[in-house]
């Protein structure tokens, strides 16, 4: 029976040494993640932060293309502010109306819906 070592790198995914044969896949076992399901339910993924409507919706292609110009760091910034000036907006609005707080946070995530939607998040 060979003995093979792992360096510090094995745990990003290479081996110090060539391993064959049986040791191979024994060691392919223990090193790959365990998928653990529970009886009669379907395998779970993990979630992903990311929007439904990518791509999709009749601003996503100008907001592609203006992202692909300045770049997303820049693109990112451009957003950030825009969508913080649109929250005062709605702010400063149910202010003047006399609205409450989770009447405000219901029109913003409405407002964010409505974003995706659009194709703005693409």
């Amino acid at each position: 029976m060979a003995v093979a070592s792992v360096s510090a790198s094995a745990f990003l995914g290479s081996w110090s040494t060539s391993i064959a044969g049986d040791e191979h896949t024994m060691l392919q076992a223990k090193v790959a993640a365990p998928q653990v399901r529970a009886p009669g339910r379907p395998l779970r993924l993990m979630p992903m932060m990311k929007n439904v409507n990518e791509g999709k919706g009749v601003f996503a292609p100008i907001v592609v293309i203006t992202r692909n110009i300045v770049g997303k760091k820049r693109f990112n910034q451009l957003r950030g502010k825009a969508i913080a000036l649109h929250s005062q907006v709605i702010t400063e609005f149910c202010k003047s109306i006399g609205a409450d707080p989770k009447q405000r946070q219901g029109l913003i995530r409405l407002a964010k819906k409505n974003g995706e939607k659009l194709g703005f998040l693409a």
